[in-house]
């Protein structure tokens, strides 16, 4: 006697929730990354032929209004030996200078004067030349 099964497997794969999870996934990606801005402060640097890679402990950064960053935080020139000297290692360091290019060349010299002072180095940041 032969029995009858009601229970039939399909064998076709049904792909409208993995396109619509995936469609969902593009959007929000999309979303997401115009949202996101550069942490970076607004300045020009000046522009060098040559280039080195230097991975800095501390950013400082004079903007053109004469403004003070250290790691993006805005500071006053009178606190800047102080705050360099809480984030340097105790040898070696390594500073990052970000200076904008219409800052006269005074502030950037005391900057590096305060560097060398706390026995850190000091690399300046510039845009890739042409």
């Amino acid at each position: 006697m032969k029995l009858k099964n009601s229970h039939q497997i399909s064998t076709q794969f049904n792909m409208s929730s993995m396109t619509d999870i995936v469609f969902l996934l593009l959007i929000f990606f999309m979303l997401t990354a115009s949202f996101v801005t550069p942490a970076g402060l607004p300045i020009d640097l000046p522009t060098s032929n040559t280039s080195v890679t230097a991975t800095p402990q501390v950013s400082v950064t004079i903007t053109a209004s004469l403004d003070y960053y250290i790691n993006n935080q805005p500071i006053v020139f009178s606190q800047l030996k102080d705050m360099l000297q809480k984030e340097l290692p105790a040898q070696d360091g390594i500073v990052l200078l970000q200076v904008d290019k219409s800052v006269p060349i005074e502030y950037m010299i005391k900057v590096v004067d305060i560097a060398s002072s706390l026995h850190a180095q000091v690399s300046v940041a510039t845009r890739p030349g042409l």
